[in-house]
């Protein structure tokens, strides 16, 4: 297969800015993610947009272009990992905010009270995990009490990992919904 001298002409283009630019945007993008890994995914998902840009040597600000793209990857990049997990699930109180977890750290050896509160929290969410739909009811078990990340479990159940952190997200929300009455009962 041989390109015509356009594509050609885009292929040295391409190549030309990624080795102007590849440096430091690929520093740009490194502070803002995770691992070296996801750097590379974004970077390279902005080397193939600019691919298919039609004569973007014309564009007005080349870096500009390029770091706005960038932007937008790692925005994206967030909205795929984001995952509602105990952590999030926070109330509001006088003092400020309060998590699930914390309650459940909470040191109860000299506390009656405070452990009947975290056996009934428990028996609670267990509770409302069972009116959960099997699939989801297993994925939040899996994450939160195996501590198992939420890729492994799409890897092992081989589905998609946005698939995983959808049901996630539904059984945090049902269970934000049905625990938050023991919160309001403890902290009014």
């Amino acid at each position: 297969m041989t390109l015509s001298m356009a594509e050609q002409k885009t292929v040295f283009s391409v190549a030309e800015t990624v080795k102007k630019y590849g440096k430091q945007l690929m520093g740009f993008i490194r502070g803002k993610v995770g691992t070296v890994e996801d750097a590379e995914d974004i970077l390279q998902d902005v080397w193939y947009q600019l691919s298919k840009v039609a004569g973007f040597e014309e564009l007005e600000s080349v870096s500009g272009w390029l770091y706005f793209v960038a932007r937008n990857k790692i925005i994206d990049s967030y909205r795929k990992i984001k995952s509602s997990s105990l952590e999030d699930m926070t109330f509001e109180n006088e003092e400020g905010e309060f998590s699930i977890k914390e309650i459940l750290l909470l040191d109860d050896n000299n506390d009656p009270e405070l452990k009947l509160f975290k056996n009934l929290f428990w028996k609670e969410m267990f509770t409302a995990l069972d009116e959960l739909p099997e699939n989801q009811k297993q994925v939040f078990i899996l994450n939160e009490i195996e501590h198992k990340t939420l890729q492994e479990i799409a890897d092992t159940e081989g589905m998609n990992i946005k698939t995983i952190i959808s049901r996630k997200g539904y059984a945090v929300k049902h269970l934000r919904k049905k625990l938050d009455y023991l919160y309001r009962e403890i902290y009014q």
